[in-house]
């Protein structure tokens, strides 16, 4: 299990455990609504049953002990109605506005739609109907939770947002020092190898030889000129494109096995110039190349092609490997992903960074499927 897919599952993980968090959180509001609901029902059952009781009470004190059951509703809107639906009394209604006939006919219907009424039968046989809905505390409480978790959420996205980019700037910090660590180790002994040449020449060895041993002194110069770039801002020159490719791939195909096929859909006398770092566009290409080969076990045929639009160049390097589902159609160029048993997953990435950082384009998969190849599709702008 590579290190991306173990950030996943904690991730993963940590998000379950936010959801149940969030699931008994409701659980438990919605149990304490419930009963809420049931206490402010049987309030206004008792509150109509002093309704009831009051249009047969005789003494002064049923009157006054009626009377605080009646005013004892302090949380409850209620809206008393005859059998015709005329309403006769309410009771903790907008006090502005209970003179309102439209206000009193909403609340009214908003009443009936909450909560079946409750039937007051009077002495002389007829009936009163209690409309009622829920108490402004009630509410509160039903949404409270929702709210509770939405400042939640927004807390954790906030505190990841911010501990994943200062982790970011840390990596940032930790791989670009030992890039330039790094390029600055090979300084010396590319230096001596320089020398070395040169008194090979001297000593009058096979050109063939000394040609081939500084092509590789070479490459290890570019390399270092590489390394040496990373975290600083490259510059971009105005570059023709197409022989920048062919380098990058000449370089691959030289010194790939001849079961690999390189197809190539472009003109080598073509020019496309555009702003470019040739260096850091070489490398990417080398790496896609090389990713392609290790996606088809070294067997296969990779293509590439440049299409030149009118404000953009696409560059399309495809291979006949084993494909990528499309769920890893973005996880592919994070760092630290990789399928192979080596390697520090850092190729896509640094394909991304050169091409989105460096140089204000895109690269994406363009298409891909299982069995039969991938298609990265490389957007450069002619003009930045």
């Amino acid at each position: 299990m590579n290190t991306y897919t173990k950030k996943q599952k904690w991730k993963l993980l940590l998000f379950f455990a936010a959801v149940i968090i969030g699931v008994v959180s409701l659980w438990y509001t919605n149990k304490i609504v419930e009963q809420i609901s049931s206490e402010e029902r049987k309030k206004v059952e008792l509150w109509a049953e002093a309704v009831k009781q009051s249009e047969t009470v005789t003494s002064d004190d049923d009157f006054r002990f009626l009377f605080s059951i009646l005013q004892n509703n302090r949380t409850v809107p209620v809206i008393l109605t005859d059998e015709a639906g005329n309403i006769k009394s309410t009771k903790n209604l907008d006090s502005a506005k209970v003179n309102d006939k439209s206000y009193l006919l909403n609340q009214l219907e908003q009443m009936k739609e909450a909560n079946p009424p409750i039937v007051v039968t009077l002495p002389n046989m007829k009936k009163n109907l209690i409309y009622f809905k829920n108490s402004t505390l009630q509410t509160k409480l039903f949404y409270y939770p929702f709210i509770q978790l939405g400042v939640i959420f927004l807390f954790i996205i906030v505190s990841y947002l911010a501990f994943s980019s200062s982790r970011k700037a840390e990596q940032n910090q930790v791989w670009v020092g030992m890039a330039k660590e790094t390029a600055h180790q090979l300084g010396t002994p590319i230096s001596s190898l320089l020398a070395w040449v040169e008194l090979i020449k001297m000593k009058n060895a096979d050109s063939e030889l000394v040609t081939e041993v500084e092509k590789d002194v070479k490459r290890l110069e570019i390399i270092t000129e590489r390394f040496s770039k990373i975290g600083s801002p490259p510059v971009l020159q105005r570059k023709n494109v197409i022989s920048t490719l062919s380098n990058a791939v000449s370089y691959v195909q030289n010194r790939s096995s001849n079961k690999i096929h390189f197809n190539l859909h472009y003109i080598n006398t073509e020019e496309i110039y555009i702003p470019l770092n040739p260096s850091l566009f070489e490398w990417v290409i080398e790496n896609l190349c090389k990713n392609a080969i290790d996606a088809m076990n070294g067997t296969g045929n990779i293509s590439v092609s440049v299409i030149d639009q009118v404000q953009v160049v696409y560059v399309d390097i495809t291979d006949s490997g084993k494909g990528i589902p499309k769920s890893k159609y973005k996880t592919v160029f994070n760092p630290g992903y990789t399928t192979k048993k080596r390697g520090w997953g850092l190729g896509l990435s640094l394909v991304k960074r050169i091409i989105e950082t460096y140089h204000s384009g895109k690269v994406f998969i363009k298409q891909s499927e299982i069995n039969e190849g991938t298609t990265f599709r490389i957007v450069l702008k002619k003009q930045t």
